[in-house]
């Protein structure tokens, strides 16, 4: 792993309740935009990144693997000050952040995964690697994911726009490697019965990262697991349905003793 000074962020409100947001594979630090405008800001503060090969980081070298994830978020911490906070991740930033707390568990107040993929990995049948592995040089691969794991329902003009974001905000090399990494790797053994609160939030549309695949992990590894599917949401809800996302997030945040609970 090569030295990063600090992984690229930005920061969102100046509440006691630290949070840092991880976003997934095919978008850099913009796919929380849609979220930004209402979150609570008085209640939490939120760091968000871009990972190795995303967005301000696009050029940075590395390895570009969830356990590299997870040193730089936990190197970002501890240049934000950061001894204890709270892990948002959307898809594979999921698995980057269930990694960060492996690696660090007391340092974790609670972990949310939005569609986040398992610990265990996601082992893709031929096809579907096919699909996930081109994905890097042919853009229609890219559409025809977001566009699958959507429910086949978003127009054409926000598939185009999606797509259009990951291209110019990923590198190609470093979006090729990461696939390996979240889909390949297994270290679901590491957090199995983990006590820290965990929310797994799901999209109805989204046929990949299931509320049945969330059951069959995530909702078994934590002992203080809980589960929200969102009914006309696939895997982008912090596009798909910003409002609602931010209200189960927050109220599970929320709920947390640290600060003696925050504000509704």
């Amino acid at each position: 792993m090569t030295a990063l000074p600090v992984l690229p962020h930005g920061l969102h409100g100046d509440g006691p309740h630290k949070v840092i947001a991880v976003h997934g594979w095919l978008a850099d630090r913009s796919a929380y935009d849609p979220v930004l405008p209402d979150l609570d800001r008085g209640s939490f503060q939120y760091a968000v990144v871009d990972l190795r090969g995303y967005g301000e980081a696009r050029d940075a070298d590395g390895t570009y693997t969830t356990a590299e994830g997870a040193a730089d978020v936990l190197a970002l911490a501890d240049r934000l000050g950061w001894e204890r906070f709270s892990l948002i991740g959307h898809s594979m930033g999921g698995s980057v952040a269930q990694r960060t707390l492996a690696v660090a568990p007391q340092r974790v107040r609670r972990i949310v995964g939005v569609s986040p993929v398992p610990a265990s990995g996601l082992p893709l049948p031929p096809d579907q690697w096919a699909l996930f592995s081109g994905a890097a040089h042919t853009p229609d691969n890219r559409r025809t994911i977001l566009d699958i794991t959507t429910g086949s329902r978003r127009p054409a003009a926000w598939l185009d726009r999606m797509v259009r974001r990951s291209v110019e905000r990923s590198d190609a090399k470093a979006f090729r490697a990461w696939l390996d990494s979240w889909a390949g790797e297994d270290f679901h053994d590491r957090i199995d019965g983990s006590s820290v609160p965990a929310l797994t939030v799901v999209g109805a549309l989204d046929p990949a990262l299931s509320a049945e695949v969330q059951r069959a992990t995530w909702m078994r590894w934590f002992r203080q697991a809980e589960l929200v599917e969102l009914p006309s949401c696939g895997h982008y809800a912090m596009d798909e349905a910003p409002l609602d996302l931010i209200r189960v997030v927050e109220d599970f945040l929320r709920a947390d003793a640290e600060d003696g609970g925050a504000k509704a």
